[in-house]
């Protein structure tokens, strides 16, 4: 059994002309002395079980979820480098500039990842096999699309610098990869590590950022795995929790703590800030549950009961815009049935009441937001 507050990370290694970190297994047992991480812990279960009690209390929950995925999507990448934004996100790529669409394309992919792998956890549980079909999602014919997509690396890489000798950090070699990763499959798949859930979730993603194991997307699947697992161990019964948001607000701290553990062994600061994360998220989240909630009562019982014998046709494409918030008038003729020229005023009525709001600018081809609904995911 090993102590959180004695971790051994791991050693630099001298390779030719630069060093590679080879972290140790984590599969073992630990325990731990600190007060200040077991009230953490206690908390964040609490927070964790609360979301996920309010979750099921919510009717259609599976629409707003989309919204959800589209957020950890659209943040995930962005701390890679991506600019498009979660309208921008659910837009038809003929809609996105051509000069965004390579962004477009990655942070569309990282829904399909996601929602490929949730789909999947029935048959197949959180596993190696199961990250590399992610991960050939989270490629596919984007800028990673030559870097062995759904492999493992077969060479050296790095992170930060032009090669591994000015690099801020060169994870294993690559003959390690297979079994570190091995490791940390079994880690995830063992109760009797001491740890709590969110603990283990939190060691867990921290020695993958370490290892590394693929040439591309390292950062965003394993920010995915977050959510993969708590849904997998039932944790939460619906995809409702992703710490991206908290990650990109604190940015340099998600980072550091990251490289602390490496180089000082400071394993135990990384799960205080993790679970700090996890407590915040929980609890915005719950926020976001009831706010949406509330939008979607005042829109029904306020602003659309003003549209007369409109409001079945009305709420029908309310109902729809809580799953696709972004619509052009073809796609609303399509959600409700009504001709071109209805919906267009359908439209109208829907501005009106400050539901819906041209996004473009345009005269023609013009795309409608539910502002009000994407405000609650951008707090």
């Amino acid at each position: 059994m090993v102590k959180i507050e004695a971790f051994k990370a791991g050693n630099f290694v001298k390779q030719s002309d630069y060093k590679s970190f080879a972290p140790e297994l984590i599969n073992i047992s630990y325990a731990w002395d600190n007060s200040s991480l077991t009230r953490l812990a206690e908390q964040a279960a609490l927070v964790i079980g609360q979301l996920d009690a309010y979750s099921d209390l919510v009717p259609n929950i599976d629409h707003f979820i989309r919204m959800y995925v589209t957020k950890e999507a659209t943040v995930s990448s962005r701390i890679e480098g991506t600019q498009t934004n979660m309208e921008e996100a659910l837009l038809n790529e003929k809609d996105i500039n051509p000069e965004q669409r390579n962004d477009w394309r990655e942070v569309n992919n990282y829904i399909v990842a996601m929602n490929n792998a949730l789909g999947s956890l029935d048959k197949l549980p959180i596993s190696t096999r199961l990250l590399c079909q992610a991960h050939a999602d989270l490629m596919q014919g984007v800028r990673g699309k030559h870097k062995q997509p759904g492999e493992f690396r077969g060479s050296q890489n790095w992170i930060g610098g032009q090669n591994p000798g000015n690099a801020a950090f060169v994870p294993p070699v690559w003959q390690q990869v297979n079994p570190l990763m091995g490791d940390l499959e079994n880690f995830l798949h063992n109760r009797d590590t001491g740890l709590t859930q969110i603990m283990k979730i939190a060691l867990a993603h921290y020695q993958f950022e370490t290892i590394h194991p693929f040439l591309d997307g390292n950062g965003r699947l394993g920010r995915l795995m977050i959510t993969l697992y708590l849904v997998d161990q039932k944790i939460l019964h619906k995809p409702v929790l992703y710490l991206s948001d908290f990650f990109d607000k604190n940015r340099v701290y998600y980072y550091d703590n990251l490289t602390r553990v490496r180089t000082h062994n400071d394993l135990l600061n990384w799960l205080l800030f993790f679970m700090q994360g996890v407590i915040e998220t929980g609890q915005s989240s719950i926020r976001s549950l009831k706010e949406i909630l509330e939008l979607k009562k005042d829109c029904e019982e306020k602003r659309i009961y003003a549209m007369g014998k409109k409001v079945a046709l009305a709420k029908k494409l309310l109902d729809h815009l809580f799953i696709q918030p972004v619509m052009d008038a073809e796609q609303v003729s399509k959600a409700t049935g009504l001709s071109l020229v209805s919906s267009y005023k359908m439209i109208e009525d829907f501005r009106t009441q400050n539901i819906l709001k041209e996004m473009t600018g345009n005269k023609r081809n013009r795309i409608f937001v539910f502002e009000e609904y994407f405000s609650i995911f951008k707090k």
